[in-house]
């Protein structure tokens, strides 16, 4: 059985917040929007930078859940963003993944982090790609399976539209 099939033991707690028990494998995610708000937890009566996620679950059947943005997170997402403020952190990608070595209360311990998702490609004019978006837009009138793989910009569109219709 691999990692991904498997229970990991910190589900049966049912945090409110995604933690690294939820993270199998690095995923790119749209941040819908930030917000401080109080520990859903109640554990404590700290408030935190909370961020929401535009994509509904985190795989098949199983809910996306919020955030917590620690310090380092927070950081980075100002890094990121190019601003401190958390209300220009919205319609951000973001890729989230653990990281084995986190240091909390003396202890080494697995966190989530983020950082930059991976550059996406863009569709340039001429060769294999361009023929194959031509085709896609032939087929389906759009270019929504192409633009889900790669960066089309609106000069490519129209470019792919003329090839299309000779």
């Amino acid at each position: 059985m691999n990692d991904t099939a498997k229970t990991h033991y910190r589900k049966a707690f049912n945090s409110p917040y995604l933690s690294s028990a939820d993270i199998v494998e690095k995923e790119t995610l749209t941040i819908k929007y930030v917000r401080l708000e109080p520990d859903k937890t109640k554990k404590t009566k700290d408030s935190f930078n909370t961020a929401y996620f535009t994509e509904p679950e985190i795989r098949k059947g199983e809910p996306l859940k919020p955030m917590i943005l620690n310090a380092t997170n927070s950081k980075m997402m100002k890094s990121l963003a190019d601003s401190a403020f958390i209300d220009d952190w919205v319609d951000m990608q973001i890729m989230v993944y653990v990281d084995h070595n986190v240091r909390m209360m003396g202890e080494t311990m697995d966190g989530l982090r983020i950082c930059a998702p991976p550059a996406r490609k863009r569709l340039m004019v001429g060769g294999n790609q361009f023929k194959n978006a031509v085709e896609a837009y032939k087929r389906d009138g759009n270019l929504d399976a192409v633009k889900a793989r790669v960066d089309v910009s609106l000069d490519i569109e129209s470019l792919v539209k003329k090839a299309a219709e000779e």
